[in-house]
């Protein structure tokens, strides 16, 4: 029987799961609820699974009953701090939490591709490692597993890795798309503290006030994004948080706002890190103010090895048909903490189309959205794709191992 068949008798198994998850989101690197459940779907299954110690993760590893090198699938589990408002049965009944990022179908398909790989554990040539995943929302899970071993908890590093994101808007309901090269970008924080001297507002002049500085401070960070970046290596910064002063009438002692930087190369990460602060100073300066400006970085740009992306593309074609399968023409503003694991590893970041049928992808709402919804329909295709992933490329390596030796 085909992969996709199996997983498609899969289907209802994959999605209670994937509705139980749903209904107990956990945020995150504590996630005892989500992780119990993934050790009950792993439960008798021929794997060697070991629990992270600073985080909730799990960490499975099958050893196929030929030789051959390893592979590494991912599957992240945490929700976002987010009230759901979907109005579905198996909605959220955790106040004020919510998967509506959609990683508990990734945590469901990663599970079943963990069963359909084990029935046909004797097949496989090498090494699977399942790497569920808490913390990505913020928290650089991905670091932390990295960091307890989950690269080499097989013995030896993977030669690829995957990992499957759902999107409940943009791409049609089942459709997969990749990319070589940067697929998401990475993501650092900027603080900025402008400190004055307050008074009384209606006598500016006898007060150092830092609200002007702080706002001029904003107008030019957009204006530098335009003036010292190329185009065709774009950066974004955006100020989401801009607070100062209790009322209308006091100039107030300081200014405070933060904000997100996105960039999809380390030459543009690096000159981020330079010239946001240097801006800020210098405009405080100007002012006759002080102002710390902290850039910290946080995640990396995600980018997918060019013949990882090539060969997962391959892969949905043959499986699925060229109708299924796009090239994404652009990377994705978003950031992704597998990209620590794509530092270490060759592999891919693929995104899947899960928005309802009866929703317009260009009008649906986003992921991260309150009323974002994800169709179960992808699961046992997503299902299939990380196990087709795993036995393809297994098996190509094995392929390139033997010439190797006759070479």
């Amino acid at each position: 029987m085909l992969v996709r068949d199996e997983a498609a008798k899969l289907a209802g198994e994959i999605t209670e799961l994937r509705h139980a998850i749903h209904s107990e989101p956990e945020i995150g690197l504590d996630l005892p609820k989500t992780q119990r459940k993934v050790l009950d779907a792993l439960a008798g299954l021929p794997l060697e699974v070991s629990t992270g110690t600073a985080v909730s993760s799990v960490t499975a590893v099958l050893r196929g009953g030929r030789p051959g090198p390893v592979v590494l699938l991912r599957g992240d589990m945490d929700a976002l701090p987010v009230t759901e408002e979907t109005g579905l049965p198996y909605a959220s009944a955790i106040p004020g939490t919510m998967h509506a990022c959609g990683h508990d179908l990734h945590t469901a398909m990663l599970a079943g591709a963990a069963k359909l790989l084990c029935a046909r554990q004797d097949e496989v040539p090498g090494t699977v490692i399942f790497m569920f995943q808490p913390g990505e929302e913020g928290f650089a899970g991905a670091r932390h597993m990295i960091n307890e071993g989950v690269l080499d908890a097989a013995g030896e590093r993977p030669v690829a890795a995957y990992a499957l994101h759902v999107s409940a808007n943009k791409q049609p309901c089942g459709v997969f798309s990749t990319r070589p090269g940067p697929m998401l970008a990475a993501a650092d924080q900027i603080t900025v503290t402008v400190h004055g001297r307050g008074g009384h507002a209606s006598q500016p002049h006898r007060a150092a006030d830092p609200i002007p500085a702080a706002c001029e401070m904003v107008i030019a960070l957009q204006t530098m994004v335009t003036r010292k970046f190329d185009v065709f290596d774009p950066v974004v910064i955006t100020v989401g948080s801009f607070h100062a002063g209790t009322t209308d009438n006091v100039i107030p002692d300081q200014a405070r706002f933060l904000a997100t930087a996105r960039s999809y190369s380390a030459e543009s990460r690096t000159a981020l890190a330079d010239l946001v602060p240097r801006l800020v100073r210098d405009i405080a300066d100007a002012h006759g103010l002080t102002a710390e400006a902290e850039y910290a970085g946080e995640y990396p740009v995600t980018v997918n090895d060019a013949t990882e992306a090539a060969f997962a593309g391959q892969v949905i074609t043959e499986v699925f048909g060229p109708d299924r399968g796009e090239t994404a023409r652009f990377p994705i503003t978003g950031a992704e903490d597998f990209s620590f694991v794509l530092e270490e590893v060759p592999g891919a970041f693929i995104f899947l189309g899960a928005c309802p049928p009866d929703r317009d992808p260009e009008t649906a709402p986003t992921n991260h959205s309150a009323i974002a919804m994800f169709d179960d329909s992808v699961l046992a295709d997503g299902t299939a794709l990380y196990a087709e992933l795993a036995l393809r490329r297994l098996a190509q390596g094995r392929l390139e191992s033997g010439r190797q030796a006759q070479g």
